[in-house]
């Protein structure tokens, strides 16, 4: 199985840019699709984007396109999410996850490998 870590949240104001990051390790990273969830308090674990195992195709929830983008670099086992013109409802635990079958989906229960998660807060 793989371990998923994440860094690179923190405090930041409206308008501000952040980059998390997911290392991975265990396994290659490439037999993962790779999503990033986000969760605020009092609220579901939601969708925020999802990459392919090759990079080559993106998917991103409604609220978050145009702002964020997610990448991929299978050499370095690593999955990122740049967060450009950050919201306060951007706020969240901010959770990388890991999804070996390859089907593709926007359901947290899709994915099967979960990292500990990083707290995103946007103050106004």
């Amino acid at each position: 199985q793989v371990q998923l870590v994440e860094s690179g949240g923190g405090l930041v104001q409206a308008g501000d840019s952040l980059r998390l990051s997911c290392a991975a390790s265990g396994r290659t990273l490439s037999d993962y699709t790779m999503g990033w969830f986000r969760q605020a308090p009092g609220k579901e674990r939601e969708f925020v984007a999802r990459v392919t195992r090759s990079g080559g195709s993106t998917y991103y929830a409604d609220s978050v396109k145009g702002r964020f983008t997610i990448s991929r670099d299978n050499t370095k086992n690593t999955v990122y999410l740049q967060m450009n013109s950050l919201r306060p409802e951007d706020t969240a635990v901010y959770y990388c996850a890991a999804d070996r079958s390859g089907i593709g989906t926007r359901s947290a229960a899709g994915f099967d490998y979960w990292g500990q998660g990083t707290q995103v807060t946007v103050s106004s």
